[in-house]
């Protein structure tokens, strides 16, 4: 499996200064100067872009922009990304419009696709699908934004051996009569060994020797437990999480119409 560096920005709003996002830019682009070269580079957040449907930009964004037009924010991120020989992911999913805005004005008539995922071009079949969610609880006024990846993951022999491992519980050695039944066990097991025939292969001669060491652990010492990590999101967290939705429901119905 490929190493992943994953990159979260904020990028200023269309309406600050030309100075505000040069400085932007070129800080991070010294981030992406200092990056592992074969590293996949993964780049999202907040870009406060916009990204159109211009011919010129296809290459870099695809076809399936919420907007028509690219606005300063959006320009500058294309520009960035062809720099660096990015694809932009967030905008070559085919979704319904609902699924591609990530943000709504707080009266409700206005939507911008404003958050996006970028990713190495050389890679960018890794990303199967990018859409919003407009239900997500998330705490913001930005929808949560959702990629779909695969990633083919290549496991040596060694490191399947080591899942395969099985761990005896060692500390049952310092009881007295669980020692000695495991020395009884392993001298059992080891006189059985002395009537193998001559003929047997070193590596059949070292499959039973082990396997004598094992049967013999598991009868003396048990296999070794693993420590159950109890949940960081329980019932308590859905609680709250349940609570602060009822009443972000109660403050919408109480808002004045005008408002709205």
């Amino acid at each position: 499996m490929r190493n992943k560096i994953v990159i979260n920005v904020h990028a200023p709003r269309e309406e600050k200064s030309d100075t505000s996002k040069d400085g932007f830019y070129a800080e991070l682009e010294q981030v992406f100067e200092h990056l592992p070269k074969y590293h996949m580079k993964i780049l999202l957040g907040d870009f406060n872009a916009n990204l159109g449907r211009e011919n010129i930009f296809k290459p870099t964004i695809g076809q399936d922009s919420l907007h028509q037009d690219s606005n300063d924010n959006g320009v500058r991120l294309v520009n960035f990304a062809t720099s660096k020989n990015l694809a932009v992911k967030s905008t070559m999913s085919p979704h319904r419009n609902i699924h591609k805005y990530t943000w709504t004005s707080p009266d409700g008539k206005t939507h911008n696709q404003i958050d996006h995922i970028l990713i190495d071009r050389r890679w960018q079949s890794s990303v199967l699908d990018v859409r919003s969610f407009r239900e997500a609880d998330c705490d913001t006024d930005h929808y949560l934004v959702m990629a779909t990846f695969r990633e083919s993951l290549a496991v040596g022999k060694q490191a399947a051996q080591r899942f395969d491992r099985q761990r005896f519980n060692m500390r049952k050695l310092n009881e007295p009569e669980v020692r000695e039944q495991y020395q009884i066990e392993i001298t059992y097991s080891f006189a059985a060994l002395e009537n193998l025939s001559d003929k047997e292969g070193v590596d059949r001669t070292w499959e039973n020797f082990k396997e004598n060491i094992k049967t013999s652990a598991k009868e003396s010492l048990c296999l070794h437990k693993l420590k159950q990590n109890k949940p960081r999101f329980d019932e308590e967290c859905l609680g709250f999480l349940d609570q602060r939705k009822r009443a972000k429901m109660q403050w919408k119905k109480s808002k004045p119409k005008e408002g709205r």
